[in-house]
């Protein structure tokens, strides 16, 4: 018996999904991976979408009074 699947927050960046995933989108489509970790997008500028391909580190980061 295997553990629970571990997934991993980071900061302003992918989900991080260990072991086989499928991802299931809102439109019912799904995409499989069979990699050792996954990542899976939050900023949805992914070309890859949902999977992550980084587009996130591209981004200009803006700031505000006081930073």
């Amino acid at each position: 018996m295997s553990g629970p699947t571990r997934v991993r927050l980071t900061d302003e960046g992918p989900l991080l999904v260990d072991g086989p995933v499928e991802v299931v989108g809102a439109d019912g489509s799904v995409v499989r991976s069979d990699r050792f970790t996954t990542a899976i997008c939050t900023c949805r500028r992914s070309r890859t979408y949902p999977l992550c391909d980084t587009a996130h580190r591209r981004r200009e980061r803006v700031t505000g009074p006081g930073d």
